[in-house]
């Protein structure tokens, strides 16, 4: 017999996916802190952003997709694609793990690599050049653009509602910030239940996402150089800085303590999240850990690959460097407080000459 034979039929192509993936399962870790440990957090936001442009006419049966992204949302986008009978072109930078690029491949994509860095704008712009060049090379095609399209946010509201159903009232959501397009939407929809709900974005130093100067960063799938559309900056109260050495070691001890086997971005998020949830221990507080941690064996859960990190001490700091302004880069981790402002108040309120200019305006 062979093995197609043997194949259980499958959905029709328009309902393929993977809706029992999409949402996380919610991990009691302490008496006041939850988890929302995803499969792979971007499967949500990439169905439905594919099935709204399906509806709509923008992406057509049998259709091309292009998009750009070196992490998770690539893999969203290719899993859906394989079932669903779309051909995905995917750019991408030298920093894809040869895990992530390996699946991409078996599941049919085109994947091209940018070479080489613009020495304004780095990878990031560079590989939305080379986007560009992919949409106009095939009319007709469909780029989902994570990072300004108004249905990333969302479709988060699926999980804000599960969080509200499943845990009751919510005082504090912690998570990393990239694309913005989970925490900007998560927090949206939860402060229609609770105005109050304290909102903490976590971002790794280097990342422009909310004021700093553009760098190399170590800890990928948070931040970036440059800032997102869906990044609303008014949901934030605070923002934290988590560099890679002590978002690994978090990572490391999430798994320790609580069996849950998860990557870089979500150490970062654990580790702020449960120094809030300490120092507010009669706040209930979530937060979100976007995928888990087998494209990491041989890096993050590798001692000797940690040894070798800049600024590697295998001690976990107690709490985060306050700083006055998000320009103070901090070499590991830092906070300020937000206050749901937006990019631009934020920064004017560190330049005088620029505070000026926006009052007149």
């Amino acid at each position: 017999m062979s093995l197609e034979m043997t194949m259980s039929q499958p959905l029709s192509r328009e309902a393929r996916g993977f809706p029992d993936y999409e949402l996380p399962r919610l991990v009691r870790l302490t008496d006041n802190l939850h988890g929302a440990a995803f499969f792979l957090m971007k499967l949500l936001p990439a169905r439905h952003m594919l099935d709204r442009a399906a509806a709509d006419g923008r992406l057509k049966h049998g259709g091309i997709i292009c998009e750009t992204t070196s992490g998770t949302f690539g893999l969203a986008l290719a899993m859906l694609a394989a079932v669903r009978g779309y051909k995905l072109i995917l750019v991408s930078d030298p920093a894809i793990d040869e895990h992530l690029h390996k699946r991409l491949l078996e599941l049919g994509v085109t994947l091209e690599i940018v070479e080489k860095p613009y020495e304004v704008g780095g990878f990031q712009t560079a590989r939305l050049d080379r986007l560009r060049a992919a949409l106009e090379a095939n009319p007709g095609s469909f780029c989902p653009s994570q990072y300004g399209n108004p249905d990333n946010p969302r479709a988060y509201a699926e999980v804000a509602e599960q969080i509200a159903e499943r845990l009751g009232h919510v005082d504090c959501l912690v998570g990393t910030v990239g694309s913005g397009g989970s925490m900007s939407g998560i927090a949206r929809f939860l402060r229609h239940l609770n105005p109050d709900l304290h909102v903490i974005g976590v971002d790794t130093p280097n990342s422009v996402v909310f004021g700093q100067p553009d760098g190399k960063r170590l800890l990928r799938g948070l931040g970036n150089s440059l800032v997102p559309p869906n990044v609303d900056h008014r949901q934030f109260d605070e923002v934290h800085w988590v560099g890679a050495a002590e978002a690994f070691l978090a990572t490391r001890r999430l798994h320790q303590y609580h069996a849950l086997y998860q990557g870089g971005t979500s150490g970062a998020a654990y580790l702020v999240a449960d120094w809030w949830a300490r120092t507010n221990p009669d706040r209930k507080v979530v937060t979100l850990f976007p995928d888990e941690g087998h494209r990491y064996v041989a890096t993050i859960y590798n001692d000797d690959w940690l040894a070798t990190l800049p600024g590697w001490t295998g001690v976990l700091p107690e709490a985060p460097q306050p700083v006055a302004h998000p320009s103070d880069v901090w070499p590991s981790w830092s906070s300020y407080h937000w206050d749901r402002r937006t990019l631009d108040e934020v920064l004017a309120a560190a330049n005088p000459a620029a505070r000026d200019i926006a009052e007149a305006a």
